[in-house]
């Protein structure tokens, strides 16, 4: 199972290894291999809630998702995107950008870095929304039920998660405009940042909205079916509900690619704490695309999220942290050694709940559901 699963990332391990030695020697090598570490590292909370999703969808977009959504994440977040913010931010041609890219790494590397406010605010406010929405949600299961709870009752208040990333957003434009007048050619910087900002935001509502609405037809597609079981199996599936089914599939990938790729804007842009050459880039951070994509098939095969229920709490609160350092990095640096360090901590925390949870449970001869379930948490 384990080579089934991993077994296409172990071999692009491999193959981008030997690629980065012939490229650049041993130190390419080296380079390749911290980077994947990175974007692993930085990821895993990316993976669980992933999984979270995947697991609603069936064998044939779970396959999908292991192809065509690896060759969006591998080529297009971490080969193409990188190349298109230049070309956008200096205004340059495809081919200019891939020339400065390849020729003139140190110019290419200050452009990526000046196109960063623009990329931390649309990554920032996409994943704030995402945790916002999951805090805001009455969950049978609760983890940290002192904070949960309490945010379980504000959440019945309509719309109160985009007005508060809103706040936030205008918060952050406003707190960048004010630096801008100290830094000389900054002042158009701040606009950038709220209509990127802005589009974050539209994206996640449309994308996640496009998702939720087919996803409720299919399930009330499902009931009539099994309501009219007999006349059913006289007349045959009704087309009608097989094509909902391939929208609402359709449109939980498209939710689960724009998901990974405001996962990815820290990892591309921390690549650059390592390196500035494009190819060791792609290399390194494709490989760990790779692995994350095979970690969320794992757990969605192996159930571990319903054996742990605590994770993906732990990794929507990771996206929120996550989000909070992009905005921030809007205006400051932060080293991507806390980024990555926050996201395990919290993730292994939830773990580490989860196990005490189904010890406590087991102890008890429980179903471990319900109240039940938060009692025995302890947490």
């Amino acid at each position: 199972m384990l080579l089934k699963t991993f077994g296409w990332s172990f071999a692009v391990t491999a193959l981008g290894l030997v690629a980065a030695v012939f490229y650049g020697g041993w130190t390419a090598f080296g380079l390749v291999a911290i980077l994947s570490i990175m974007e692993i590292s930085l990821s895993f909370d990316n993976a669980v809630v992933n999984a979270g999703i995947l697991k609603k969808m069936n064998a044939f977009w779970q396959k999908i998702f292991l192809t065509v959504g690896v060759l969006i994440a591998v080529f297009g977040m971490r080969l193409v995107f990188p190349v298109v913010i230049v070309a956008i931010s200096a205004k340059l041609g495809p081919i200019e950008a891939v020339d400065l890219a390849l020729t003139d790494k140190n110019r290419y590397q200050e452009l990526v870095t000046d196109a960063h406010p623009s990329i931390a605010a649309f990554g920032g406010m996409f994943l704030l929304m995402i945790f916002l929405d999951f805090i805001f949600e009455d969950r049978d299961i609760k983890w940290l039920q002192w904070l949960e709870r309490p945010l379980a009752k504000l959440g019945k208040v309509d719309m109160l998660s985009v007005c508060i990333a809103l706040i936030v957003l205008l918060v952050s434009s406003m707190t960048f405009a004010t630096q801008a007048h100290l830094h000389a050619g900054h002042a158009d910087k701040a606009e950038t940042v709220l209509i990127s900002g802005i589009a974050g935001l539209i994206t996640y509502l449309v994308v996640g909205g496009l998702s939720g609405y087919f996803e409720d037809k299919l399930e009330e597609e499902e009931e009539r079916e099994h309501e009219a079981e007999e006349e059913a199996a006289r007349t045959g599936k009704p087309k009608s509900a097989v094509a909902l089914a391939g929208k609402a599939a359709f449109f939980m990938f498209l939710y689960l690619e724009v998901l990974d790729a405001s996962f990815s804007f820290d990892g591309v842009i921390g690549a650059f704490a390592i390196t500035n050459d494009i190819v060791l880039m792609a290399l390194g951070l494709g490989i760990g695309a790779m692995y994350v994509r095979s970690l969320t098939v794992y757990l969605v095969r192996e159930g571990t999220l319903d054996d742990y229920v605590y994770l993906e709490h732990g990794a929507h609160y990771a996206i929120g942290a996550l989000a909070v350092i992009l905005l921030v990095t809007i205006q400051y640096e932060i080293n991507e050694f806390i980024t990555g360090l926050v996201g395990v901590v919290l993730i292994g925390w939830s773990f580490w709940s989860s196990v005490r949870r189904n010890k406590a449970i087991a102890a008890a001869g429980g179903s471990g559901d319900g109240e039940k379930t938060e009692i025995a948490s302890g947490v």
